[in-house]
């Protein structure tokens, strides 16, 4: 098939059953450059058309076998070759009615022979027009729907691999062979995706920075960031994209016999620009989210205090698709022999909820070595956040144990109540209370014993809520999944891992347990 928009290359099939006829208008068609293929029936003329790759077919009307007509008609009603033109040329259907119908039964031309060599060459150059352009307007329209999809994908994308990876699968989509894209993540690693077409998964694997080196070693000097040009061997073409100065560039790589006009080159430089954005922004993300992710660690606990009666271990894990800092926290200070443990959600995620969090740590711990219940607390920190931060809601749950005799005061300001497992089983303590922050009245402390062995166990909601489904029955799962006798460490990798994959929220659990 010929190249959209290169006159005098087409593949034309010439059907006719007289010889003679045929071998005239072949030889015209040869001496302009065509390329010629010869059909003596209509069956031959089928079998060459689903065989070959043609841009045209000249039709005699009166064949042996089957009408011109009809030949015309199966070539227009299978939407593989519906686009193709098709020129009756005939002798003896020649009358006005013969035209017609043939027109109306999809042919794009009509020729009375003889025909003019000129008049030939001219109505094959004017269909052809037509045909090239509307094949390569469909085909540009069907490649942006591609390269728009995978602009999608990658925007959608969870991990700098995903981003990698649903690039080179749009490459390949779009330019209809093997595809290879290269770039480096934040952390300055080169990552690699190749595939070789469309339907394969893309090998995502580590690469050197050689990677990249070899993809811009032919670009010149002074070639702008953005520029599409040839692999050395010149079997590929090559999109280079700088998202900044800074930054080591997307390179994407496909095989050259994909891109066969300056549209599709553009179409690949978008593609390139596309997917220096995606990786931008999965950078900056990861960036964010790592520094989030410290600035969050540095406002939690160094380490839990050591008591020999007591076993005790905590996890603060944030939400993967948040890069934002929140405001789930947990607490443990020793107050003159007993422990005050609590854990704590600012709700929201930004600097704000993050201030409010470092804030209500501290103020809890000023209130308690002061020598406050676990209820007098709680109303001091609503009154500090009501009076510096009216529009800040805090759950808290807050527990006071005496490690020696078990004693134990428990006070929720709206928050999950503690889970509790022994021998028995595993069960929520009936405690509850009115947010921080709101202002209300709160019932007394649950006063309670906590015997050797029992198991302790605290976390903030992102461990068990999720998007369509009611608290409860996160509370439930979460119930069945503790038993007394686990070992703490593991307990807590255990819940983060089989809770915490999908979580929507940040996450902070603290258990404990008498010895």
């Amino acid at each position: 098939m010929s190249t959209p928009g290169e006159p005098g290359r087409a593949s034309i099939l010439v059907v006719d059953d007289l010889e003679a006829s045929r071998y005239l208008t072949s030889s015209w068609l040869r001496r302009n450059g065509y390329r010629v293929t010869e059909a003596r029936t209509g069956r031959e003329a089928l079998t060459a058309i689903a065989a070959e790759e043609l841009d045209i077919v000249l039709l005699d009307v009166n064949l042996p076998d089957m009408s011109g007509f009809d030949v015309c008609e199966r070539i227009k009603g299978d939407p593989r070759t519906a686009a193709m033109p098709v020129i009756h040329i005939s002798a003896t259907a020649i009358e006005v009615e013969d035209r017609t119908t043939g027109l109306d039964r999809g042919a794009d031309g009509y020729l009375i022979e003889p025909v003019d060599p000129g008049e030939l060459v001219a109505t094959v150059e004017a269909a052809l027009r037509y045909y090239r352009a509307r094949t390569h307007a469909e085909r540009l329209a069907l490649r942006l729907g591609r390269l728009t999809r995978a602009t999608l994908a990658m925007n959608s994308a969870r991990t700098f691999d995903d981003v990698l990876a649903a690039a080179a699968t749009g490459a390949a989509t779009i330019f209809e062979g093997p595809a290879s894209v290269v770039s480096a993540s934040h952390r300055g690693q080169v990552r690699s995706a190749t595939t070789e077409d469309a339907a394969e998964v893309p090998v995502v694997h580590a690469d050197t920075p050689r990677a990249l080196e070899q993809a811009t070693k032919a670009v010149a000097a002074d070639a702008p960031a953005s520029s599409v040009f040839p692999s050395p061997d010149g079997l590929s073409l090559v999109a280079l994209v700088y998202p900044n100065p800074s930054r080591l560039p997307v390179a994407i790589t496909v095989a050259a016999r994909g891109i066969k006009s300056e549209d599709d080159r553009n179409l690949l430089l978008q593609l390139g620009q596309a997917t220096a954005l995606a990786c931008e922004a999965m950078r900056t993300f990861s960036e964010e989210h790592q520094l989030a992710l410290t600035l969050q660690q540095s406002l939690l606990p160094r380490e839990l205090p050591a008591r020999p009666e007591l076993e005790m271990a905590a996890r603060y894990a944030p939400a993967s698709d948040n890069a934002e800092i929140g405001g789930d926290f947990y607490e443990v200070s020793d107050i003159g022999g007993r422990l005050l443990i609590a854990v704590g959600d600012v709700v929201g995620h930004s600097i704000e909820a993050a201030t409010v969090m470092g804030e209500v740590r501290h103020a809890l711990r000023a209130y308690a070595v002061e020598g406050h219940g676990p209820v007098e607390i709680l109303d001091l920190l609503d009154a500090m956040l009501r009076r510096y931060h009216p529009r800040s809601l805090t759950t808290l749950c807050l527990v006071v144990l005496d490690p020696a005799s078990g004693a134990l005061e428990i006070a929720s300001a709206g928050h999950i109540p503690p889970l509790l497992a022994d021998a028995a089983g595993a069960r929520y303590v009936e405690v509850a209370g009115p947010l921080l922050g709101i202002g209300l009245p709160r019932p007394p402390a649950t006063a309670l014993t906590l015997d050797r062995g029992t198991l302790v166990l605290l976390v903030t909601d992102g461990l068990i809520e999720r998007r369509g489904s009611v608290i409860d029955d996160g509370m439930d799962l979460l119930r069945t999944a503790v038993t007394h006798d686990a070992e703490l460490e593991t307990l807590c990798d255990t819940l983060l891992d089989r809770f915490g994959e999908a979580a929507e929220d940040d996450i902070a659990l603290l258990a404990f347990r008498r010895r």
